[in-house]
């Protein structure tokens, strides 16, 4: 029956492949991110996920995050309204159908941003992304990097490390990602990914040249 579903769900929805992306926080895949949707204006859009978190300084709602509660962020999971949905540090995170749609609908290669266990569950979808893991070159570089940002109490930084070594130990699965890119040096990995997207960042040039 789930497959079932989630096959008529995907074989409805016309567009690009879409780029899975998934990574431990502080491992460099939203700089990454700016500079492919910068450099590749009119190409890519941002699936923008819900979550039950508060905003930060400077987010914006629908932009950054579509900010819900607890209750209605379960109410729409209930009524089958997402792709995937995860708890972490006391939030619920997840990416509706209809964020998707939206993109895809606009001939634009959507990009998901999501973890571990999001990966997992789209894995059992039929959306056929192409799946690509951000890692940081090592433990103490992430714990620098999510320390600079000065955003966390030392209770949430210690849970985001240890969700990073997990995510880092997960992400050597063979075959759960297509490129496995580790953030050492920004240009270097900016390249691997660029690589890793151009057959169908072609696809979509293409396709906006033609209807142009």
């Amino acid at each position: 029956m789930y497959m079932r579903y989630f096959s008529r769900l995907f074989s409805a929805m016309a567009g690009p492949r879409p780029v899975v992306l998934s990574g431990p926080s502080g491992a460099g895949k939203s700089t990454l991110l700016k500079k492919l949707m910068k450099e590749y204006d009119g190409v890519f859009g941002f699936s923008v996920s819900h979550t039950t978190r508060n905003p930060r300084p400077g987010e914006e709602n629908g932009k950054d995050y579509h900010y819900v509660t607890r209750q209605v962020m379960q109410a729409r999971i209930d009524n089958g309204e997402f792709i995937e949905n995860a708890e972490f540090s006391g939030n619920m995170y997840g990416t509706s159908k209809a964020a998707v749609q939206d993109v895809q609908a606009k001939n634009l290669i959507c990009i998901l941003d999501i973890d571990m266990q999001g990966v997992k569950n789209i894995k059992r979808t039929d959306l056929n992304p192409i799946y690509v893991s951000i890692q940081p070159p090592s433990m103490s570089i992430l714990e620098k990097r999510l320390r600079d940002r000065n955003t966390e109490s030392e209770e949430s930084l210690q849970k985001r490390l240890h969700a990073a070594q997990v995510d880092m130990e997960i992400s050597k699965e063979p075959g759960l990602f297509d490129v496995v890119i580790v953030n050492d040096n920004l240009e270097v990995a900016y390249g691997q990914l660029k690589d890793a997207l151009l057959e169908e960042i072609n696809i979509v040039k293409k396709k906006t040249n033609m209807s142009s």
